[in-house]
């Protein structure tokens, strides 16, 4: 009987080829954007697997909920780790990282073995402890994984720069140079192996804390919040009851004792509201979104939105499986009162219509697959991933099977039941009327297919209206036209050289040097100020402490509202400070040129104020601000007063020869370092365009199934209209008017859900930051997918109005 069924089921898939088209192609589009997702899905979830003890890890997490307002951080003082490993039993290893790029060495440098001269720009590097080596427990190539980062300026590199700089060498004792600085020299202690894309550790390169303090006392000071903090739990640990132990503990014979040291009278109001959290290492990818840890990492809520519009996707290619089964039953009718007739049961016309399920299934899965694999590539574009398809994996064939079959009995099993319940004797004395009479089901699921992708629409246009805002927003200065030197700090004395010569350039307007930029990557120092004489009487207010050059404002097109810039003529600006509006208003300073503030015991005259600009995400609020005359060489931004880029790029690089001969020139553009600053917002709308307009496709292929099924069925109808006088487009409107009708219920329906799930992923920027969710966005939507299913309607609609009238009645 199978091989019956099957030959049956063929039979009709090569009878109806439209329809086997439709049915096929949407399912196998489903299918595609169902395995690229779940592939995306897999991967995301894998993070921060592959640590022997991955279970037992935890990133220590301060919360704080002071006025309503919930932080949440990494960063902690020096002995942090240390102590926790001391006093409390749970914790069999703990171990910090500094990745602050503050301090010299953590971030980015310029490098190069000893016995090289010319220096090469690495990413990745990061300060850690020999007990960040001890939790994680990091394969090694070369060297003593327990005494790699023991002894002071010591230095662990991955396996792939290890080659880069020593190909075919075992680097281990060897020196290297950061940023040329030979009165620190590096020494090669340990190669490990390359940490895994999926790892939120992303390092190449771990300099040892052995031996480095800041500043005199540092690794006994619990003032500073530099250092990244993980432990390892003893095993059975329960963590709600060690989460209050430990704060309890840091608390009160740590963080108290330091505060009332420093004269705060308010310390135990201020520490009330505080908390250490254990976040598990595996959580640290996905649900990281609301910490501040300085990481690139997920967001779980994205995981579970592609997750559900994939299930929308596959739902839609399944609803135009049954809808185009069940308008067909017509045709299938005759044959089901037949087989009834001459003693066929129920069940066996259930396998047979199950069999052509599983068939358009497997057809399906396999067009699906193919399809996958083709748009991989520009799949892993739209979300900055490498994914591949395992073809060789054990569980990808098996996996395959089951779903093709799981999905093909679920599409198939209502259109099953619906056809083998035909009545033989009404059918074979022509009372059954031609297609399904329950169209109420076959409407309801056409909604819900237009519900999906008009909401896909609405989110699109939201999305690509707030990077429109986001990227030309007034962002307190001028971002286009400036150039940034990255590296300089190699140069040394020499980089006040290189400015003078810059400056010579006709193309460049103004040029200025600090690390302290307003886009991301750049240094960033956090500390607190007073109203001088106010330390030990209000709060602080957490402030950016930004070094910078007397040409910085001019450089960055910021404005002066009050006071003046910096002179370098004048030696009191040395203990003099620029700060932003934001900062005036926390303080509550009137009248603020010439005012005294404070950070700790150093008091600072306040010269000019500038205009609050934009320095972080705009997902945040403008924080206070404080620029001082300092050295912070590694970055020098260059203004330019022309458009033609090229040859003004050959000219500084040119200079800049001059000046670092054994240094490639290393240079990006402001702008383009702000705009890569929301190439996740940019990557999400360009995901929910590519998904909507899937989603509109498989809709559309439904559409014109039913389209061409219903200009079938009114064929006599038609030309009944057309003999009366009825013309062309009175039919094309006859036809096109209830699909039209139900994609304004989907219009309707769909409107609020997207404006809710739009409003709250804009709430994720702060209110100032964010646009407004108009009304057009609402009427484009509408307008688009009511546009595509009249187009895709009137096809069918005027084919069937142009058909010969005596023909389609002579016929009928």
């Amino acid at each position: 009987m199978l091989k019956n069924y099957f030959k049956i089921a063929v039979r009709q898939l090569r009878r109806q080829k439209m329809y086997s088209a439709v049915k096929t192609g949407g399912f196998a589009l489903g299918i595609a954007a169902c395995l690229l997702i779940a592939l995306y899905i897999k991967e995301e979830l894998s993070y921060d697997q592959l640590y022997p003890d991955a279970a037992r890890i935890y990133r220590i997490v301060g919360n704080d909920n002071s006025n309503g307002v919930m932080s949440k951080w990494v960063s902690f003082p020096a002995p942090m780790a240390k102590t926790m490993a001391k006093d409390f039993p749970e914790v069999e290893k703990a171990g910090h990282l500094m990745p602050n790029s503050l301090f010299p060495g953590a971030g980015s440098n310029e490098v190069r073995p000893a016995d090289k001269m010319e220096n090469e720009h690495e990413d990745g590097f990061t300060y850690a402890d020999q007990g960040m080596l001890d939790i994680l427990k990091l394969p090694f190539v070369y060297g003593d994984r327990a005494h790699a980062l023991v002894e002071p300026n010591s230095m662990v590199i991955s396996k792939s720069k290890a080659d880069k700089y020593f190909p075919g060498q075992n680097p281990v004792g060897k020196i290297m140079y950061l940023n040329s600085d030979k009165n620190w020299p590096r020494k090669v202690s340990g190669v490990m192996q390359d940490l895994p894309a999926n790892s939120h550790l992303r390092y190449d390169f771990l300099l040892t804390t052995s031996g480095v303090e800041w500043w005199k006392g540092e690794q006994s000071d619990w003032d500073g919040n530099n250092y990244h903090d993980y432990i390892l739990l003893r095993p059975g640990t329960n963590i709600a009851g060690f989460e209050k132990k430990l704060t309890t503990g840091i608390v009160r014979n740590y963080y108290l004792p330091t505060l009332i040291k420093d004269g705060d009278k308010n310390a135990e109001k201020e520490l009330a509201s505080f908390s250490l959290h254990l976040q598990p290492v595996a959580d640290v990818h996905l649900r990281s979104y609301d910490i501040q840890d300085g990481l690139q990492h997920g967001d779980i809520r994205f995981v579970w939105l592609f997750g559900a519009i994939a299930c929308f996707i596959l739902i839609i290619a399944c609803i135009n499986f049954i809808n185009l089964s069940t308008a067909k039953s017509a045709n299938r009718a005759k044959e089901v009162g037949l087989r009834k007739v001459i003693g066929s049961h129920r069940s066996s016309l259930i396998k047979q219509f199950l069999t052509e399920s599983l068939l358009f299934s497997f057809l399906s899965f396999a067009l699906g697959m193919l399809l996958a694999w083709a748009i991989l590539p520009y799949f892993n574009m739209l979300s900055a991933k490498s994914l591949t398809i395992p073809w060789t994996a054990w569980w990808l064939a098996p996996l395959m099977f089951l779903s093709a079959v799981i999905i093909g009995v679920v599409a198939g099993l209502y259109p099953s039941l619906y056809l083998s319940s035909f009545k033989p004797i009404m059918v074979l004395k022509g009372q059954l009327s031609r297609g399904s009479k329950s169209s109420i089901l076959r409407n309801g699921l056409v909604v819900f297919q237009f519900t999906t992708s008009i909401i896909l629409i609405i989110s699109t246009a939201v999305i690509y209206n707030q990077v429109h805002f986001i990227l030309n927003k007034k962002l307190g200065y001028n971002k286009d036209q400036v150039v940034l030197l990255h590296g300089a700090n190699t140069i040394g004395d020499g980089v006040k050289g290189l400015k003078t010569a810059l400056l010579k350039l006709p193309q460049v307007q103004s040029v200025s040097i600090s690390d302290y930029l307003p886009i991301a990557n750049t240094k960033r120092n956090g500390n607190s100020f007073w109203i001088a004489g106010k330390q030990n009487t209000d709060e602080g207010v957490d402030t950016q402490v930004w070094q910078v050059d007397d040409d910085y404002v001019r450089t960055l097109g910021m404005k002066i509202v009050t006071g003046r810039n910096f002179n370098p003529a004048m030696p009191s600006d040395s203990q003099a400070l620029v700060i932003n509006q934001t900062l005036v208003k926390k303080l509550g300073l009137k009248d603020p040129v010439g005012k005294r503030i404070a950070n700790g015991n150093t008091t600072f005259s306040v010269i000019g104020v500038v205009q609050d600009f934009n320095f972080e995400s705009l997902h945040d609020d403008i924080g206070g601000l404080v620029m001082r005359l300092g050295n912070s060489p590694s970055i020098v931004s260059v203004k330019v007063n022309t458009a033609a880029m090229s040859g003004t790029i050959a000219s500084i690089s040119a200079t800049w020869k001059k000046f670092a001969p054994g240094q490639p020139i290393r240079y990006t553009f402001l702008d383009e370092n702000f705009a890569n600053m929301y190439a996740d917002v940019q990557r999400m709308a360009a995901i929910f365009t590519s998904f909507a307009i899937l989603a509109i496709i498989i809709a559309c292929l439904g559409l014109f199934g039913l389209s061409a099924f219903m200009a079938e069925q009114r064929c006599k109808e038609i030309g009944i209209r057309k003999v009366l006088g009825a013309s062309v487009s009175n039919i094309t409107a006859l036809m096109s008017k209830d699909f039209v009708k139900l994609v304004v219920i989907a219009i309707v329906i769909a409107s609020p859900i997207a404006w809710w799930a739009m409003s709250k992923w804009l709430e994720d920027f702060v209110y100032s930051n964010r646009t407004t969710i108009g009304w057009w966005v609402f009427v484009l939507a509408g307008a688009v997918a009511v546009m595509i299913a009249l187009l895709t309607v009137s096809f069918q609609s005027i084919k069937a109005a142009l058909m010969n009238p005596v023909k389609a009645i002579k016929t009928e």
